[in-house]
């Protein structure tokens, strides 16, 4: 087994990578649903959703945990 090797899912994965991933799996009007936060439902674009995202650790925090739960979709 390789040592250097995380376990953690969201190693090496950027904020950007993250939320590009989600939108194409889900588009912004179905994450809007699964997270319920503005700027996925109120003119969204991935920058304006990566600036509100680096700055609230909330709502980042529930991006990562859909991802980590959305992995195998991918």
């Amino acid at each position: 087994m390789d040592k250097l090797k995380s376990k953690d899912p969201l190693h090496g994965v950027t904020l950007q990578q993250i939320v590009e991933k989600l939108v194409n799996l889900y588009g912004f009007d179905t994450l809007s649903e699964l997270i319920k936060i503005k700027c996925f439902s109120s003119n969204p674009s991935i920058k304006s959703s990566l600036t509100f995202l680096r700055k609230t650790d909330w709502a980042r925090k529930q991006v990562e945990d859909l991802y980590v739960k959305s992995i195998n979709k991918f």
